[in-house]
This record gives structure tokens, sequence and C-alpha cells, in this order.
């Protein structure tokens, strides 16, 4: 049985902050019902990162309500616009990224919307809009941009808040708002998904369309989800998110993640990300969040991969929260010389500094082989059966941790790397 328009849009609702207009998106779906001609759903994403983010599923899972609906996703990878750089929702100039890094960003972005949007190519239409920004010359781009005044750009609330603080705003940021308008003209765009923070960009393309004689297309925005840290957007530049993949981690990376969310954050998740009722996760929050946390990771991983997935997924976590060491994890070799346990944990990327590694060492977050060590000069070398071995020169180091044939290193419960004294020959 077809489902109504008005389950439909009180379906498509639920993860939207705003819907301009809910009357015109009405009239679309009723129109659509009646010729059988889906809508052509636009969303639109620059390669600026390899990831696709948890962040992105938010306004995807709504797309792929309306594929659900009989409706047609087209998917924008923006391989043009990223060379310009987004401004939306920053505090200063996003830097431009070679074409080399946007090409192989690009790359990854379809197999990573293929975990959440249908593939069929009846319901998903992918674009690059380098195929049509690239042919514009510069006659075009000048008019193009008198489109808009200086006024109605500084209006946009991230440039008049720099502004209004002293901060930079260079002329190409004004560009994008009009080249990311200018592609719901090219693809007819029915509907145009997007973040809060992309309503400006999605209005212009509202406009452009009316300019040019076409029906304007709807906009709809779904709220920010915050990112891990529990104050900022989740964004790739900030490291605050989890991707849909989260490699090289995977689902082991992804439960870990979840787990450390902010309780304050579980009831925003799960309503953004998962199709449970409130009456269903709200008394699970409030009774136990850690279990609320365990399950809402399970959900999503069930989601984004299968349900054997998110079971391994959760056991690993335990295993490694009480006192367990993960199977896999990632290999350095260190050689035989002496190393001090603070430049062992910069080379494998647990610290970014010999002084951060110091103070972890001092907090007893650091374990080797399961044994915690205090003491910040302490430094580990392997046994070498060669003649050659290197000696320790006198008072280089307070405790020298002998190591057999390999190590493991960890920090906290989460951070873990085996050491090798040489690569190994399978």
């Amino acid at each position: 049985m077809p489902i109504s328009i008005d389950d439909q849009i009180r379906a498509l609702s639920r993860r939207c902050e705003r819907i301009l207009t809910e009357e015109d998106l009405r009239r679309k779906l009723k129109r659509s019902a009646e010729s059988g001609k889906p809508l052509r759903i636009k969303f639109g994403m620059d390669p600026t990162a390899p990831d696709v983010t948890l962040g992105h599923a938010v306004p995807l899972k709504v797309i792929r309500q309306f594929q659900e609906f009989g409706h047609k996703a087209v998917l924008i990878i923006g391989d043009y616009t990223a060379r310009v750089g987004d401004p939306s929702g920053r505090n200063a100039t996003r830097p431009v990224l070679s074409g080399e890094q946007i090409d192989a960003n690009a790359r990854t972005y379809v197999s990573q919307i293929e975990k959440i949007l249908l593939t069929d190519p009846q319901r998903l239409e992918v674009r690059y809009n380098g195929e049509w920004l690239g042919a514009m010359n510069l006659i075009d781009l000048i008019k193009l941009a008198s489109r808009k005044s200086v006024a109605q750009m500084l209006d946009r609330d991230s440039f008049k808040e720099r502004y209004q603080a002293g901060g930079d705003i260079r002329i190409h940021e004004f560009i994008y708002p009009l080249l990311q308008g200018w592609d719901s003209v090219v693809i007819d765009a029915d509907v145009e998904m997007g973040g809060s923070d992309q309503l400006f960009n999605n209005l212009v393309g509202r406009e452009f369309q009316k300019e040019e004689g076409k029906e304007s297309q709807v906009v709809m925005v779904t709220p920010l989800l915050v990112g891990t840290d529990g104050q900022m957007k989740m964004s790739k530049s900030k490291g605050n998110y989890v991707g849909v993949t989260d490699a090289p981690s995977g689902p082991d990376g992804m439960f870990g993640k979840i787990m450390r969310l902010p309780d304050h954050l579980l009831e925003n998740y799960y309503t953004l990300l998962t199709d449970l009722e409130p009456e269903e996760f709200k008394p699970a929050i409030a009774k136990n969040p850690r279990d609320a946390k365990a399950a809402l990771a399970k959900w999503i991983i069930s989601w984004l991969h299968d349900s054997q997935a998110a079971d391994a997924a959760e056991a690993e976590f335990v295993k490694t929260t009480h006192g367990g060491v993960p199977e896999e994890m990632p290999e350095w070799v260190i050689g035989y010389s002496v190393q001090s346990v603070a430049t062992i944990l910069v080379i494998v990327g647990f610290v970014t500094s010999k002084s951060e590694g110091f103070r972890k060492i001092k907090e007893g977050a650091v374990r080797i082989n399961g044994h915690k060590y205090f003491q910040h000069d302490v430094a580990v070398r392997f046994h070498n059966p060669k003649p050659q071995s290197v000696q320790l020169s006198p008072g280089q180091a307070a405790q020298i941790i002998e190591l057999s044939d390999s190590a493991v290193i960890q920090l906290g419960n989460r951070k873990f790397a085996r050491l090798l004294p040489e690569l190994r020959v399978t």
C-alpha cells in the first residue's frame, strides 16, 4: 500500500531542522505521485578528506528515505568546488587542496556512500561538478558573480562573524555559494539536502533556478551532528569524527569512539542516526548511559556493516577495556638500540611530542606487555644475540626494559601497537 503524502513528510521531517517550504514539498510529492516521475534529490559533497562521516550520514539518511519513496538521489561530487574551498560554518579561510588530493579523496566517496544509499541507477545518479563548472570561462563567472551583492554575501552568518571580528575573507570565498547554486540549475534539482550550515548556499540555488525560469528547489537542512569532543560540529579537519568505514580500525574503532561520546549527545545521536522512536531510547539513556552507548554503537555498526561485525566490535571493546589485548594492531620496527618510551610513543603515533609522552608515562597511562611504568625516562631495547649488539651508555636512562622478540605498547585502554626489533619475514 503506497505511503500517504502526510506520512512521507512526517518521516522526512524527523531529521530536518528546516524545510523551505513544506508547502512546496507537499506539492512536488503530490505531482510526482500523480505523474510517476521521481523527484531529483540533490546532495553535494566536496572531497576535502577521504572519509564520509556520520555527520554526512544524517542528511544521507533522509535522502535514503526519499529513495525508498521512489525518488532519485543526485550525488554531486564537488571535484571543482573543492578547489575553491567551502567557507560554510568556518571562522577562517579553508586551505585549498591540490588536485591530486581532491581526486584521490573523490574516488573513496562513492564506495562509502553505497553503505547508506540505494545504488540502483534508477535511484542514484553520481555527477562531478567539474563537468560543467570546468567549462565556464571568465565571462561566465563574472556574470554569475553579478547576481549577488557584497552586502548580501556579508549577511551570511559565517561571513558576518568573521567580518565583525576583523577576520580575513578572501574574494574567492564569495564565489563558492554561487557555484554550488549553479549546480542546482544544471542538474534540475527538485530538493536539495544539506546540513544547517549549508542553508545560505542552498537558498542561492533556489534563487538561481527561479531566475533561470525553472521551478525552485525545496531546501531541507538537518541539524549538525556534534563531534566526539562533545562541543564542535563533527568535522574531518577537527579530527572529532566517526567515519562510516572508520578505516583502518573499522567497526572496532567505531565502537570505541561511540563509547567515548559524552552522555549529553546520546539523545541527539539516537534521533539523527537511528530509526528508533524516542520512547524506545529515552528510558534506556536515563537508566544507564553506558549501556545505551553500547546499544547505539551496535545499531550503527549493524546498519553500516552487519550484525556480526557489531557483535565482534563489542567483544573486542570489552576485551581491551578489561585488560585484554586485541588480536590485530599496527606493527612498528624499532631496531635493537636503546629507545626512550616517550620517543616510541611518538613513533607509533600515540602522542605528538616527547613531552606529552613523558606526561602520559608519569600518569601511569602507558603499559608495556601489560606492566605500567611511571618513570618518565624509562627506555626499552630488544635483546640482540648478534655480536654487534648496541651497548647501553651509562646514565642513558634510569630504567631499561629488556625485550625479547616482540612487545606490545599500550596507551590507555584503546591504543595498542606491536614493537619489533626487525622486519618479520612471513
